[in-house]
């Protein structure tokens, strides 16, 4: 996948759902995965011509896992971006002190509690995160499954806690663009070491997505489109009114 593809998605997403303001001063909660990758690479071009001019910076959580972050700050100094790196000791407090059976949820909670702290530090009110249209139709599937609602991934939200806006440029591309996107560029991922890792309901969607789409090869691309299309009187703004 070329920048130019990915750009045209993300000045898309930004379009249709108003994401970037001028004056906004953007963090990216870089992990090092593949999506985060390519969301902090595709602003750090937008910013050059985005109608609305904002600051970037790039912000990691260290859990205390064992991962290695340095190959980010190369990366980072090419694109003139910021790296800020948090150390925190959230992996030993959720599987050793803890022992969570289903840690994905607490962690999840710590590291934007830390993300939170972070950009209200450095005086940042945005903060953008890299999930993509697979997370989206994926948190679809949970909400209905698991917990027998509708809710999703919303483009943009407002924390009041923290008064930070939360977006998610990358709602457009597909987890696989993203995947051939960091090939493309021998983007830096970095191995993630969490114990938890594959082992989530999340990849149990992914099957169940699968399964659809044996059965209806554009079943991902109907559910993504009642989700987000803003001609139609669509499922983001049903759940909007009953969250």
């Amino acid at each position: 996948m070329k920048l130019q593809k990915l750009l045209s998605l993300v000045r898309r997403c930004d379009s249709d759902f108003r994401l970037i303001a001028d004056g906004d001063k953007i963090a990216v909660g870089l992990s090092g995965g593949k999506d985060s990758l390519a969301l902090l690479y595709a602003l750090a071009a937008y910013r050059r011509f985005c109608t609305a001019k904002f600051e970037l910076c790039a912000v990691v959580i260290d859990a205390g896992a064992g991962a290695d972050f340095a190959p980010l700050e190369p990366l980072c100094v090419e694109l003139d971006v910021p790296l800020h790196i948090v150390r925190t000791e959230i992996a030993p407090i959720v599987f050793d002190a803890r022992k969570e059976k289903n840690p994905c949820s607490l962690c999840a909670k710590m590291r934007r509690g830390a993300l939170d702290g972070k950009l209200n530090e450095l005086g940042y009110n945005v903060l953008a995160l890299g999930h993509n249209a697979d997370d989206m139709v994926e948190t679809f599937l949970l909400s209905a499954m698991y917990e027998g609602r509708l809710n999703t991934l919303q483009p943009t939200s407002y924390l009041d806690r923290s008064e930070i806006k939360l977006v998610r440029p990358l709602l457009y591309v597909r987890e696989k663009e993203t995947a051939a996107f960091v090939r493309e560029y021998a983007l830096p991922i970095i191995h993630n070491p969490c114990p938890a890792n594959g082992n989530t309901k999340r990849e149990t969607m992914k099957g169940v997505i699968d399964s659809l789409c044996a059965v209806t090869p554009d079943a991902f691309e109907r559910i993504h489109s009642a989700l987000t299309h803003p001609e139609r009187n669509n499922l983001l703004q049903i759940i909007d009114r009953n969250a």
